[in-house]
């Protein structure tokens, strides 16, 4: 399997705000893990299901560009949904995501993400819009 996450940047991006780091991907699948702490917390020291989310979103677009990017298009999110399972407090969490359909306009990711583990911890579909890439990207 081709592994392009040395490809990509994330410097100043939310995902390194987060300290997810890519671990594996292509455009068939992606892997990436992020840290439960202070940085990734809600108030009461759980997981925030957002934080979840926005790992959750990462994992698909990039699985979703990579999947076209050779054909000069890119992929924007236009809907996700997630069920959180179950709380954590410390530790990382890793998120797999794979596609259930890439077609020409749109495609649907399933990401799972799990404790170390391996509990599932969250649940999440995500839809994006393949689009030309904007000039200048």
């Amino acid at each position: 399997m081709t592994n392009r996450a040395d490809s990509l940047s994330s410097e100043h991006t939310l995902l390194a705000h987060l300290g997810i780091e890519i671990v594996e991907a292509s455009g068939t699948r992606v892997v990436a893990t992020m840290p439960v702490d202070a940085r990734t917390h809600q108030p009461m020291g759980l997981l925030h299901g957002g934080a979840s989310v926005a790992l959750a979103e990462s994992v698909a677009s990039i699985g979703a560009y990579l999947s076209v990017a050779d054909q000069g298009l890119t992929a924007v999110g236009l809907e996700i949904n997630a069920n959180h399972l179950r709380g954590v407090r410390a530790g990382t969490v890793t998120a797999t995501a794979t596609p259930i359909h890439q077609g020409r306009t749109t495609q649907v990711w399933q990401i799972d993400i799990a404790d170390e583990q391996g509990r599932a911890v969250c649940t999440s579909r995500c839809t994006l819009a393949i689009i030309p890439m904007p000039a200048g990207s």
